[in-house]
């Protein structure tokens, strides 16, 4: 089976307590693919950028085996543009400005070789397009989705579209009680599963993320770091690891599921460490097990 992404790729100015970067690496996509590179021999990726973009970050992509072929490159055109800055508490920021670009005008039109059998993963586009890329899918393909309050308060139409065609949804917390109208997690997760997806993953960031499916919960912790530099990406990182692992086993049971969330979380914890993808871009699989089993051992203990 192939491992497709589809979202956006970008450039952003990021601002923290522990420093800042401008012109970095960014968007979903971005996130996504590399953390899902870690377990996928090839990843595909449909997205758009404008010529501007830096040939540094493709190349980047391509040598942790991303294909880039689908990535439509604007002549002319600017590539998608976010800023932001963090309080010292990270889970706040202020939004500095968000430039669509060419991302504006974002079509995505899927290759032949992912419509069929293949692990699709929609990053946190409006649902109109996340929508589009569906109805361009054919048979036995497992989809895998992230959105956002925005789009849940804006176009809450599409979006249960989109989820009702869904088998994983991944959400926080706060996009869950916005989405079910319900204060309490467990009941919001019921809820939402009732509008279609067989999996659901709301995510609870520092404090770990849960699992939902048939009546079987799991609950996965949260990795205990003394540094975390730039939050950015985390939840995309997650998306990409889950999925990765997914994708390499070929097995989309509840037990295995488990497994998947704990690399998720591991690929995140790595995220977060430093600037943009750095965390992410010179690991080895020797490193992303060790921290799997260090999540492994939070959750473990001996019953007297």
């Amino acid at each position: 089976m192939e491992l497709l992404v589809v979202g956006s790729i970008g450039l952003d100015y990021v601002e923290t307590p522990f420093g800042k970067v401008e012109n970095a690496l960014g968007g979903a996509a971005s996130y996504i693919a590399l953390s899902a590179s870690y377990f996928s021999k090839s990843v595909g990726v449909v997205a758009v950028i404008g010529d501007d973009f830096p040939k540094e970050h493709l190349k980047m992509l391509e040598d942790h085996n991303v294909d880039i072929d689908n990535i439509e490159v604007v002549i002319g055109g600017k590539t998608f543009r976010w800023g932001g800055r963090y309080h010292y508490d990270l889970n706040v920021r202020d939004t500095l400005y968000t430039d669509l670009n060419v991302f504006e005008n974002f079509n995505p039109v899927i290759p032949e070789h992912y419509k069929k059998n293949s692990f699709v993963i929609l990053g946190n586009i409006l649902p109109s397009l996340q929508l589009k890329v569906l109805d361009q899918l054919e048979e036995n393909n497992f989809v895998v989705c992230d959105t956002m309050n925005l789009w849940i308060e804006t176009t809450l139409d599409d979006l249960k579209k989109v989820i009702k065609r869904t088998n994983v949804l991944i959400i926080n917390d706060s996009e869950a009680r916005l989405l079910s109208k319900e204060a309490n997690l467990i009941k919001a997760a019921r809820i939402i599963r009732e509008m279609g997806p067989e999996y659901l993953i709301i995510k609870k960031g520092e404090h770990g993320a849960l699992l939902f499916n048939n009546g079987s919960i799991f609950s996965a912790p949260a990795y205990p770091l003394e540094s975390i530099f730039d939050p950015t990406g985390a939840g995309d990182t997650f998306l990409g690891g889950f999925t990765g692992y997914l994708h390499k086993t070929n097995d989309t049971s509840f037990e295995n599921m488990k497994r998947a969330v704990i690399y998720g979380s591991a690929m995140a914890s790595f995220c977060v460490e430093q600037f943009s993808t750095k965390g992410l871009e010179n690991l080895d699989k020797l490193q992303i097990y060790d921290r799997f089993m260090e999540f492994k051992e939070l959750s473990r203990f001996e019953d007297e």
